[in-house]
């Protein structure tokens, strides 16, 4: 059946899949960011009535409006892809990968949807305090739809709370508490939503800077960066902290993902901690992976043949035969639904027990070459450090900042400014650079251990595929300018003088 399925369309799937998240990820971190921010600026304005921090607070909503816009138009292209190109997946997984989307669309959507509009037209119309909570309910509202978007792509890295149903051929949700709060989940959330407001705090401190260069707006570029800088300086000592977190997690769940990023072919214990090349932190991976600097990490290598010990006393099974299980359980599944139309009860039993028996290994039976495996080390090996890089670049960026603000010298170091603008585009990267990581270290799976790409992809031909690739490819690409134009020409034009 899979030997049908052409492998220049799977590719060209991925490769639109990768497109249109990589571009919706360009506007997500930014909304999430400039939200945190706007409200902590609101809040100073009801606090002390300083008309400053009401004009400061309505030009960054300017461009937060700008910027939340275009994300919403990706994101629904995005989610669209499930049923159009994964078709598979969607039937395999729906019911439980939907239900998160589903709680996303009707709960987290609305609320943004309506209480953004009181943000931006509620101004001089309602008090100042139902405003400040409007504003706090945008960001919010955009906070839970990262929640549960999350917790589908989390399901994905490590899928819980279901069981596999023979007669539908589809996992269904029997623990929907394990789903939404799964330590993977918890975990990714806080690293990926605070890692967006260090985005959102380089974005201001950058923008503002540009002034400072310009020698405009001195008093709003200097207040705006203040509070910039705090929240990012927060922000990058969580993500470091939850990074660390998340990094255990993955030797736990993904240990192919981890031995990737860090080109780790032969594991053992006390293994060191590559930085770049041969610079190495000694027993740091050990640590990092098993919270012991004698710990064992397996390698690549050690992963496809098995044959070390977990730790839980069992002995790792080379991938080979989690082929052969998968491959029972699989067979297994064809055979219940043959007994099934015969009416056989007895090999229906049967076929179910075999099917259960070998269920965790299912996703194996699909795959054809225990090298597929492997993800991309290379790719995975510099995103990881690029992400870890820039992150201590940040901490560092943001502690200058503030030190030089207590020092009263942010509007005198042209240095600084400069640094500050070029250090936009870093935080892109670094955040583009984190899901890279995320997405490209799962591969070939579509779903860990349970689904690979090859079962999960719909039959299409590959000229539609390849079709739909450059009209999106285009499409975001405007957008994408049209946006950047926009949000060029609001900064130009500077904060309002009056209401």
């Amino acid at each position: 059946m899979l030997g049908s399925i052409d492998t220049s369309m799977i590719d060209w799937s991925r490769a639109q899949f990768a497109l249109t998240a990589m571009y919706h990820w360009l506007f997500v971190p930014l909304t999430l960011g400039l939200a945190v921010i706007m409200g902590l600026m609101e809040t100073l304005y009801v606090i002390s009535g300083n008309e400053f921090w009401k004009r400061t607070v309505k030009f960054w909503m300017k461009l937060f409006g700008i910027n939340f816009a275009v994300g919403v138009a990706t994101g629904l292209i995005l989610e669209f892809q499930f049923g159009t190109n994964w078709s598979n997946y969607s039937w395999f997984v729906g019911d439980i990968f939907g239900a998160p989307l589903a709680i996303e669309g009707i709960l987290a959507f609305f609320m943004e949807a309506t209480f953004v509009a009181v943000m931006f037209f509620g101004w001089n119309k309602v008090s100042k305090k139902f405003h400040l909570a409007a504003t706090w309910l945008t960001g919010l509202g955009a906070t839970i739809s990262a929640w549960w978007i999350l917790v589908a792509n989390s399901w994905m890295q490590y899928p819980v709370g279901m069981e596999f149903n023979p007669d539908t051929v589809r996992n269904e949700m029997v623990d929907f508490m394990s789903v939404a709060f799964s330590p993977v989940a918890v975990m990714k959330f806080f690293h990926t939503v605070l890692s967006s407001w260090m985005l959102g705090a380089a974005f201001v401190i950058g923008v503002s800077a540009w002034y400072l260069i310009r020698k405009r707006e001195k008093e709003f570029a200097v207040g705006s960066m203040k509070v910039a800088a705090w929240v990012g300086l927060f922000a990058t000592l969580v993500t470091a902290g939850s990074g660390d977190k998340a990094a255990y997690q993955v030797a736990q769940v993904q240990p192919m993902k981890l031995a990737a990023m860090e080109a780790l072919y032969d594991g053992g214990t006390g293994e060191p901690l590559t930085v770049v090349g041969d610079i190495k932190i000694p027993s740091m991976l050990s640590f990092l992976a098993t919270r012991d600097v004698d710990g064992y990490v397996p390698g690549i290598n050690n992963l496809l043949l098995g044959g070390y010990t977990l730790e839980d006393g069992s002995t790792a099974l080379p991938v080979i035969e989690k082929m052969e299980r998968g491959k029972k359980a699989v067979n297994a599944l064809a055979d219940f639904r043959q007994a099934k139309q015969e009416g056989d009860e007895a090999g229906m039993q049967a076929s179910e027990e075999v099917i259960k028996a070998n269920m965790p290994y299912f996703g194996y039976g699909y795959i054809q070459d225990p090298n597929t495996l492997v993800p991309n080390v290379w790719l995975l090996f510099w995103s990881f450090r690029v992400m870890v890089g820039l992150g201590m670049y940040f901490l560092a960026f943001f502690v200058v900042v503030l030190l030089v603000a207590w020092k009263h010298k942010l509007s005198k170091l042209t240095w600084l400014h400069w640094i500050a603008l070029w250090s936009i585009p870093l935080a892109y990267i670094a955040s583009q650079a984190g899901w890279i990581v995320a997405e490209v270290g799962r591969q070939p799976w579509a779903i860990q251990d349970l689904l690979p790409l090859n079962a999960a992809v719909s039959r299409l031909e590959t000229g539609a595929v390849q079709t739909t690739f450059f009209i999106f490819l285009i499409m975001f690409t405007v957008l994408l300018i049209a946006e950047i134009g926009i949000m060029i020409k609001a900064i130009k034009k500077g904060p309002e003088t009056t209401d």
